[in-house]
């Protein structure tokens, strides 16, 4: 490990997942302010909602991280699952720094990089459970815990100012059925050494008790589809291999063959296979064979728990699937949870199948067939007991997890607790925790296969058009101004009584472009842009009297 200088720093930098679940990007640097050398544990991604059509999937900024890349020494990834490592190969190219990873992560990292042409440039180093990780001043150990995903890790991060325990994303689950159980003995042992901040999951921190184990879910899921007559599909995240082990048993159990539907789950029982979990099971059927099976002999397991639109499951809904039909007699279990803002999707594709005579099983009216990948209240007070930290750093959550985990870890005598923005510089040592800088913490969206900046004007400019609707105005001039044709003008998007009624509307926004026109002064009318912006204030303003609205207004003018 580096000597200390009397100039060292040991700070934390979130550049993700503070003040939001998900797109986690954490930045940890040592050394005096103007040398530092930066880690980055985990590089993620979130997904567009409504309020970003167009944008499927948004990027954390690197800004920051970009132009201290000759700084960094690596990026450490604690576990396989999208808002972790997601943005990897997306943004990889800009820092061209050595990759650590468990062989699962690495696995699926290696699909994602040889999709993007990376997979010979990135160097990924395989690291074995426990193993550890020297990069200059910070000597990782990996700490075996338990999650919805095969090999999820903490962090010990050891440096010459103090130890920081990162948690990543846990539980404590006693039984996990696949992996190991979550390492208590390394964490009371890192406790007894000296812990000097904890940098820890507030999912669940609202909820009190425990998560529960992933063998509850797998005896409530046997007797359950037991029960069920007809074809039966399950949905649930490709990414939780116990879940999908526990569900392919418990078909087994029941006289069921296993189809896989969706890109996700085979991608994901591949990687499951390659280190040696998922075995004992039948082979899966493919498409085809499962269609020569009675609907009672087979089990679809799909992707699309969250109403992703072209996932597996929505496609059998809409009845556009290739190969798989769902009707009355048949049934859909959930077995997950409704992730924050994804209610409406969700609700569309539940009414879609339940309008096909699907009967449905949730969380909801069947408590046992999901469990949280998250720690509840409970469990994060036992991760405090073992670790005993000095500064309790809460991460992966809204403002209001961050708030909440800091005042309950207040409650358990920690001594000192910070909960940072994205983008907040924590001091962790030497003195007291605080913020000490602030740096740029934006996000980037992937549209169109692009990456943008979040506030780029092609995502403004659809927002507008999405909500106001579109006008287009055309006009043909001579050589003096003179009017030729037009203006003729259409609409996209705006409402209307009828296609009279809407012809009706048009005419009357062209003779107020038209009138627009006639009012320009001397030369104008020979300024294209002179022209183009007369005609869209006259017709924004006529369509704010008619709709209250101002729609995008787009002008072309012809030269005869």
């Amino acid at each position: 490990m580096a000597k200390q200088s009397q100039d060292d720093e040991l700070v934390f930098l979130p550049l993700g997942g503070s003040n939001e679940i998900g797109m986690n990007f954490n930045l940890y640097g040592f050394g005096p302010p103007h040398d530092r050398k930066w880690i980055v544990v985990d590089l993620g991604i979130t997904f567009g909602d409504q309020t970003t059509p167009g944008v499927e999937v948004i990027l954390p900024d690197p800004t920051f991280m970009e132009k201290n890349a000759h700084r960094l020494l690596g990026i450490v990834l604690t576990h396989a699952h999208e808002d972790h490592i997601g943005a990897v190969a997306w943004l990889w190219p800009r820092f061209k720094a050595p990759i650590y990873a468990t062989p699962f992560t690495a696995f699926i990292l290696r699909e994602k990089l040889r999709e993007a042409g990376l997979l010979d440039e990135a160097k990924i180093t395989v690291v074995p459970l426990g193993g550890t990780v020297e990069l200059g001043p910070f000597s990782l150990e990996l700490i075996t815990l338990t999650h919805s995903i095969p090999e999820p890790n903490g962090l010990a991060i050891r440096t010459p100012l103090g130890t920081i325990l990162h948690t990543g994303d846990w539980k404590i689950d006693p039984d996990p059925l696949l992996g190991g159980v979550t390492d208590e003995g390394a964490i009371r042992r890192l406790g007894d050494e000296g812990v000097l901040a904890m940098v820890c999951d507030s999912t669940n921190v609202f909820v009190d008790g425990h998560a529960g184990s992933e063998s509850e879910v797998r005896d409530t899921l046997i007797p359950l589809i037991g029960s069920l007559k007809g074809k039966v599909a399950v949905a649930c995240f490709a990414s939780n291999v116990a879940r999908m082990d526990s569900i392919c048993r418990a078909a087994q159990a029941n006289g069921r063959r296993v189809c896989l539907v969706g890109r996700s789950m085979h991608r994901m029982s591949s990687a499951a296979k390659s280190v040696g979990l998922m075995e004992g099971l039948a082979p899966f059927l493919d498409d085809h064979e499962a269609k020569k099976y009675p609907g009672d002999k087979v089990l679809y397991l799909c992707t699309g728990s969250q109403g992703e639109g072209r996932a597996a499951l929505s496609r059998i809904a809409e009845g556009t699937h290739p190969h798989v039909t769902l009707g009355g007699g048949d049934s859909c279990v959930f077995s997950s949870r409704v992730i924050p803002g994804n209610e409406i999707p969700i609700r569309n594709l539940q009414d879609k199948l339940a309008d096909r005579g699907v009967r449905l099983y949730t969380e909801r009216d069947h408590p046992g067939i999901h469990v949280s990948g998250h720690p509840c209240r409970d469990e994060l007070a036992e991760m405090y007991r073992w670790a005993r930290p000095e500064i309790s750093v809460p991460t992966h959550g809204e403002r209001r997890h961050l708030l909440e985990h800091a005042a309950f870890a207040r409650d358990l005598q920690v001594p000192q607790q910070v909960t940072p923005r994205n983008g907040d510089m924590v001091r962790l040592a030497p003195g007291r925790a605080m913020i000490i800088d602030e740096v740029h913490a934006g996000r980037l969206y992937v549209d169109g296969g692009m990456l943008t900046p979040e506030n780029g004007d092609a995502l403004r400019e659809r927002r507008h058009a999405a909500f106001n609707g579109i006008l287009m105005v055309t006009v043909a001039l001579d050589g003096r101004g003179q009017i030729v044709s037009g203006p003729q003008v259409r609409a996209l998007g705006l409402p209307t009584n009828s296609e009279d009624h809407l012809d009706d509307v048009l005419d009357d926004l062209a003779d107020e472009a038209e009138n627009a026109l006639k009012r320009l002064k001397g030369d104008q009318s020979d300024n294209d842009e002179a022209v183009e912006a007369a005609m869209s204030r006259a017709v924004k303003k006529a369509s704010q009297r008619i709709w209250g609205r101002r729609p995008v207004v787009e002008t072309t003018v012809l030269r005869i």
